[in-house]
């Protein structure tokens, strides 16, 4: 994957889920929403398995989860973090404005 590629996916991500992070922490009330979302819409990303295999076949969907996992480039993990930045700072950012008195809804 070409570096530049690599960065404004960076940067797309964290953009993406700081934004999204915020708005659902503003409107649900709670700092931590889209931090504790986020693994599962990693997860949605990753897989390749239906959803209701998880429930069917349990073992052989997380054994085949977690060889995808492992498996990820270098690239794919650094886009992915980065949008898990970009959900944790919007919680630090929610919480902080909410300390310094500014009441969102």
């Amino acid at each position: 994957m070409n570096i530049a590629v690599v960065i404004i996916s960076m940067v797309l991500f964290f953009v993406l889920f700081f934004g999204i992070g915020f708005i659902l922490n503003m409107l649900l009330r709670k700092s931590w929403v889209m931090a504790i979302v986020y693994p599962l819409v990693c997860i949605a990303i990753i897989q390749q398995i239906n959803v209701k295999n998880y429930f069917t076949m349990p073992v052989q969907s997380f054994e085949s989860l977690g060889h995808k996992i492992v498996s990820l480039a270098p690239a794919d993990m650094l886009i992915l973090s980065s949008g898990l930045t970009g959900a944790i700072l919007a919680g630090i950012t929610i919480k902080t404005l909410r300390k310094r008195g500014y009441q969102m809804f």
